[in-house]
């Protein structure tokens, strides 16, 4: 008998709170009421505490009409599992409800790429596609996930998997109902000032839907942005699938909440469509 797999909260309670109301208001406080909303085909948040990220991430989730398919690409930081890991069936619970997996779209992800690899592990601990969920959930009860972690760095692979996911969408006819959601906060403990001006450099490559840019700054500035490949990955995919503009909805850093400029993270809210 197959078991449902079932992936529990690893950071409920300590990168958000863990009680479903207390999160909800957390949410709201953040949220831009007066604010259009647009299709995307994918987007950029991060993935730090709310109490830092949570504003530039439900600013920018706002702006969004969420689809029914997401696509998680995530930074690696537990270093469990392969380099591209996949969650392919199961569910994940978090305090606004579960969120099953899509096993379909899932499993034809791994039979098209030969990158893509069947990982649970990987998935355990890991909090930077977690913590984009309760946000994505307060604005859509309905949705399924497909799950995807990266410690991969190789550019011309993270640019093969993108062509790959994009091309079971459109394999698929699912262009309109897929989204893709890549999760990044930037700059990492640098003053506030450098790490503004490294960011302002990595956020216009992103702009310009220039991968091969994006990687040129990260490696010329050496910008400790931890979620690059994600980036790359989603903004592959988006081209491939359509994608002709970017606009940057909110950039902040945990100095603009904490008031300590001297050593800061960089966040920014990015969609494509």
């Amino acid at each position: 008998m197959v078991t449902h797999k079932i992936r529990k909260p690893a950071v409920a309670g300590q990168f958000y709170p863990s009680l479903e109301k207390e999160l909800t208001a957390q949410i709201e406080s953040f949220i831009d009421k007066k604010q259009d909303k647009r299709d995307v085909i994918g987007c950029v948040l991060p993935h730090a505490g709310y109490i830092y990220s949570g504003s530039v991430a439900v600013k920018t989730a706002s702006r969004i009409n969420i689809k029914d398919r997401i696509i998680l690409l995530g930074p690696n930081h537990t270093g469990y599992g392969t380099a591209f890991s996949i969650m392919s069936e199961g569910s994940w619970q978090t305090p606004l409800g579960d969120v099953e997996i899509d096993n379909q779209l899932a499993k034809q992800l791994l039979s098209h790429s030969k990158a893509l690899e069947n990982n649970y592990a990987a998935h355990l601990y890991e909090h930077s596609l977690e913590v984009e969920l309760p946000i994505l959930q307060y604005f859509k009860k309905d949705f399924k996930i497909v799950p995807i972690t990266i410690m991969s760095q190789e550019a011309n692979v993270l640019k093969e998997v993108g062509e790959n996911i994009a091309e079971v969408i459109q394999n698929l006819k699912l262009e309109g109902s897929v989204m893709l959601v890549a999760s990044s906060d930037m700059t990492h403990y640098e003053p506030k000032i450098t790490a503004a001006k490294k960011d302002k450099e990595a956020i216009e490559a992103i702009l310009k839907l220039d991968e091969d840019g994006l990687i040129k700054k990260i490696r010329q500035l050496n910008i400790s942005m931890c979620g690059w490949a994600p980036v790359v990955l989603m903004l592959a995919a988006a081209k491939r699938l359509g994608a002709a503009q970017a606009e940057l909805i909110e950039y902040q850093t945990s100095g603009d909440v904490t008031g300590e400029e001297a050593s800061v993270v960089g966040y920014a809210g990015i969609i494509v469509y």
